[in-house]
């Protein structure tokens, strides 16, 4: 069975193309244009093994998902990885800080991405 990825950005164009990337290597993927409507799809699919997330979006802001995530202990374990424009350090220490295990600066290599990923997944 293949593992499944969730993919939370506000940007169509982005949850398209890393959902593209991912779907290529294998893997299943979920989308969410945001930090609620990732939780709402978490809440409701019990198989999530990974979760790319940006930062800045709307309603639910990743770094606020990533702390309600982590403060839950169903979902304490599942690797996080920021995928985000913002790439200051203390933006990267923040969001390393709340739980994220891995902080990707857009644009990402694809495949970088994909080796982070399975890095990640331990595959």
């Amino acid at each position: 069975m293949p593992k499944h990825i969730l993919v939370v950005d506000d940007s169509k164009t982005v949850r398209n193309l890393v959902s593209f990337i991912m779907k290529s290597e294998g893997y299943k993927v979920t989308s969410a244009e945001d930090g609620l409507d990732a939780l709402e799809k978490l809440y409701s699919i019990d198989d999530i093994d990974l979760i790319i997330s940006d930062i800045n979006m709307p309603h639910m802001d990743g770094l606020t998902f990533i702390k309600t995530l982590r403060e839950q202990e169903k979902y304490r374990d599942i690797p996080i990885a920021v995928l985000s424009t913002e790439g200051q350090e203390k933006d990267i220490q923040l969001g390393m800080g709340l739980g994220a295990n891995l902080y990707m600066v857009k644009p990402a290599q694809p495949e970088k991405m994909v080796k982070n990923v399975k890095m990640l997944l331990g595959c």
